[in-house]
């Protein structure tokens, strides 16, 4: 089996290195689609010899299908610039290059959040489809939650071992996030037919937050734990005022 790495990329200088560096020993082929970077993100890239495309961005699940029809290879892996492969997903994939028989792949995701591994509050075992036939499947979802979708009756095989994300720096990098990313949840909501409501505005961010914090055992993850249920409360509640507003 041959595979084609496939990666998004904005200004990802800080990330781009150890996320190519991690697959430069399983990759037949890595291709880089950049949205006009203004950092280093594409000189580092290209040392690692990555084919760079650069191509504007029209949200995450279109540049992700992009991306992916790009690769040369009927087998791809697709990361976030912030994401990398441990030793044990490494050695996973190298076994299943040599004789792989399913459809797709998928593997669990942890996160780092602010230099601490978080292994509950909703975000482990994160379980992602990342490496398939790109003939038999698309990128979808609701925009920036993208979903790779394998066509009915697929086979699909869990991998043993983690990527690695490499999240949030700061606290203030959440925050910018929350921002970014609800600004794209809202607009899609609506363009989707969905609507917002006193109602959700005032319960979402709850029952959020009792969720990831209580059902979701985000409380043994100590401090940080509490933040992230916070903000993802406070994410939830943003979301559908901004959606309500888009209804005026």
């Amino acid at each position: 089996m041959k595979i084609s790495v496939v990666v998004i990329t904005f200004n990802e200088a800080k990330n781009i290195a150890r996320c190519l560096q991690s697959v430069k020993n399983i990759a037949d082929e890595i291709i880089v689609v950049d949205s006009f970077s203004t950092d280093e993100t594409c000189s580092i890239a290209a040392s690692y010899r990555a084919k760079i495309i650069h191509h504007k961005f029209e949200g995450h699940i279109q540049q992700k299908n992009f991306a992916k029809n790009l690769a040369a290879n009927d087998f791809v892996l697709s990361l976030d610039a912030d994401e990398v492969l441990d030793d044990n997903l490494k050695s996973s994939i190298l076994e299943i290059k040599s004789g792989g028989s399913f459809d797709g792949y998928k593997m669990n995701r942890l996160t780092n959040y602010c230099g601490k591994w978080i292994h509950h509050s909703g975000w482990y075992p994160d379980t992602k489809l990342r490496l398939w036939n790109k003939n038999k499947g698309n990128w979808g979802g609701e925009n920036p939650h993208d979903e790779f979708f394998l066509v009915l009756n697929s086979s699909i095989k869990h991998l043993k071992g983690n990527i690695l994300h490499y999240s949030y720096y700061t606290l203030a990098d959440h925050d910018k996030q929350i921002e970014y990313f609800t600004n794209i949840a809202s607009k899609a909501a609506f363009a989707n037919g969905r609507r917002s409501s006193i109602f959700k505005i005032i319960f979402s961010p709850t029952i959020k937050f009792l969720k990831m914090y209580f059902f979701q055992l985000g409380f043994l993850d100590g401090y940080f734990g509490f933040v992230i249920a916070r903000k993802s409360a406070y994410a939830a509640f943003l979301k559908y005022k901004k959606l309500q507003k888009l209804q005026s």
